[in-house]
């Protein structure tokens, strides 16, 4: 017994020793939104130029101890410099003006409206996710675990989801990706957000129709939904089938982050009533990839069970049901699971993803291309399994007791607190 725990005291010493060289090994000087093709940025007219070669972030660079501890993930494609095309503001769609400055805990961002009330985000590519370090991270000197870990998120990987999404007939807020340079439209947003990536798309609250569906009479968030359903009562209600085709596209692309702000609706006026189209936002974790002895550790299903990685089958189906699900689909019948995972087989053909994922930079695609397509096709291979599963886990869980993420304001008074249609 005591070799025993002298060997398991060895290999943990050796563990711990190794876990702090790959920290260390983290690059002290690296570049974001490098721009490859020129030297000095602060002299630049970028009005003389329509697009550069830029790489998103040399932050992820690592040696073959990083990588063994903490995972190949994405880094080459977030070090590989791309084309992007340069936009001013000024000039992007007639003209965009800068409403307020937003985000989360990782993502920068700005909201913009057009001249015709049209509201758009410019999201901030490379992420800050300081505020979700743990203070004994810090403490301990593990901080770089936690910001290491957006390598395993696809730079780019929301423009592949959006012609997904299109091929499925999913809404999708048409995500772009561009370089903003310094400019006079940014005023005092110009050092936090000049010259830098970002994704360019909708915003998913607007009081004008951006998408191609008629009779809408607006676009709100999901706590703005709770309340116009508080107002409106039995002549509002979702669309089950859209909801429920999303959430199964959600396990084809492996986007385990869908809480209830990750959502906007599109409120459509019908002879009786309304009813709300879901439209999904925010693809940061779709193609999420997990890697190394670390990430591993964490993303267990017994650590964090929301976590899953991208690969081709599901490992934890229970992990990526959420309240979000609860709330609005636990009564939803499961012949509605299985007849949308049958349409979505149908819609997302091999052409189908194989175009999507090929729209990218052939740098890109040479180096995640084909292994993503491969997952893509194996899960959408067994969707109508995942999605009677789905269904059995959904019927199981209780409904949710507390506000859905981003409705804590939401005063419900006691009705449709826990589910759309608990009154």
């Amino acid at each position: 017994m005591k070799k025993i725990l002298i060997i398991i005291g060895a290999v943990l010493v050796l563990f711990i020793i190794l876990l702090y060289w790959s920290l260390n090994s983290t690059p002290e000087n690296y570049e974001t939104s490098k721009i490859v093709t020129l030297d000095n940025v602060n002299s630049i007219n970028f009005k003389d130029y329509d697009s550069l070669i830029v790489s998103a972030s040399t932050l992820y660079e690592a040696n073959d101890l990083k990588k063994l501890m903490q995972g190949e993930h994405y880094r080459k494609a977030w070090a590989t410099p791309i084309k992007v095309p340069v936009v001013f503001l000024d000039t992007l769609l007639g003209g965009l003006t800068i409403i307020k400055e937003g985000g989360g805990n990782q993502t920068k961002s700005l909201k913009l409206q057009d001249s015709i009330g049209n509201k758009y985000a410019l999201r901030s590519i490379n992420k800050t996710p300081g505020p979700l370090v743990p203070k004994f991270a810090k403490t301990l000197g593990l901080e770089n675990i936690i910001i290491d870990g957006i390598s395993a998120q696809h730079p780019y990987a929301a423009t592949v989801v959006a012609l997904l999404a299109d091929a499925a007939n999913i809404l999708h807020t048409s995500p772009k990706v561009y370089f903003i340079p310094k400019q006079e439209t940014l005023k005092e947003y110009n050092e936090n957000y000049g010259n830098k990536l970002f994704l360019f798309e909708h915003e998913t609250e607007s009081k004008t129709n951006w998408t191609s569906i008629e009779n809408v009479s607006t676009i709100i968030e999901t706590d703005d939904l709770q309340e116009l359903k508080l107002e409106r009562g039995d002549s509002l209600r979702i669309d089950e089938h859209a909801l429920v085709r999303a959430r199964l596209f959600d396990l084809i692309i492996g986007d385990w982050d869908r809480h209830a702000k990750q959502w906007g609706w599109v409120i459509k006026n019908e002879q009786n009533g309304q009813i709300a189209i879901p439209l999904p936002a925010d693809r940061d974790n779709a193609f999420f990839n997990v890697g190394g002895i670390i990430p591993n550790i964490i993303a267990n299903k017994n650590v964090t069970p929301e976590v899953r990685p991208f690969i081709d089958d599901i490992d934890y189906l229970p992990g990526l049901i959420h309240d979000f699900d609860v709330y609005f689909l636990k009564n939803t019948a499961a012949s509605v699971f299985v007849e949308e995972a049958q349409l979505l087989q149908n819609l997302l053909s091999d052409q189908a993803i194989e175009n999507a994922v090929r729209q990218w930079p052939s740098q890109i695609y040479e180096l995640n291309g084909l292994e993503i397509e491969k997952k893509l096709k194996n899960r959408r291979d067994q969707l109508q399994n995942y999605a009677k599963e789905f269904h059995r886990i959904l019927i199981e869980k209780p409904y949710p007791t507390v506000p859905l993420k981003g409705s804590e304001d939401v005063d419900f008074e006691g009705h449709y607190l826990n589910c759309f249609e608990c009154f």
